[in-house]
C-alpha cells in the first residue's frame, strides 16, 4: 500500500446537510424538524430513556440481584488441552506460550478430559474432578497465590 493507491472511506466526500437555507434546498422553513412540538424548538434536549412523562422502562422494570465486586474473574482451561501440550510441568507462562490463556488473570483447571501421564500442574485454583484426575494419573496439583 501506498499513497497512489489509498482512497477515502465511503461517505466521506459527500457534503452534509446544509438546514435553514430557504426553501429552494428542500429544507427550509422549519429546517427539517416538523411544526411545533418540544423537538422543533431550539435548545431542546431530553435525557436519556425520557418517555414524555410516562415512567420510562428502565424504573417499570423491577430490579433484582446484585453485583459482587469483589468477584475474581478465572481464565479457565480443561485437562484435555493440558495433555495435548505435551509437557510434564505446567505453568502459568508455558500456558500463555500455548496461546491457551491471554492476560494476567488468574487460572483455574477444570477437569474435562482425560489424563494418559503423569503432571505437575501450577495454578491458582482446580476443580474437584480436575484434583482427582490429575492425581490418578500420578501427578500434582500446586496452588499459586
Amino acid at each position: 500500500m501506498n499513497l497512489s493507491n489509498i482512497r477515502a472511506p465511503r461517505k466521506a466526500a459527500e457534503n452534509k446537510k446544509r438546514i435553514g437555507r430557504g426553501m429552494g434546498s428542500g429544507r427550509g422553513k422549519t429546517s427539517a424538524r416538523g411544526h411545533k412540538g418540544q423537538r422543533s424548538r431550539s435548545g431542546s434536549r431530553l435525557l436519556r430513556g425520557f418517555e414524555g412523562g410516562q415512567m420510562p422502562l428502565h424504573r417499570r422494570l423491577p430490579k433484582r440481584g446484585f453485583t459482587n465486586i469483589f468477584r475474581r474473574e478465572y481464565a479457565v482451561v480443561n485437562l484435555e488441552k493440558l495433555a495435548r501440550l505435551g509437557e510434564t510441568t505446567i505453568t502459568p507462562d508455558i500456558l500463555r506460550q500455548a496461546g491457551l490463556i491471554s492476560g494476567k488473570r488468574a487460572i483455574k483447571i477444570l477437569g474435562d478430559g482425560e489424563l494418559q501421564s503423569a503432571l505437575t500442574v501450577q495454578a491458582h485454583k482446580f476443580s474437584k474432578s480436575a484434583r482427582e484426575k490429575i492425581t490418578q494419573a500420578g501427578g500434582k496439583c500446586e496452588v499459586l497465590e
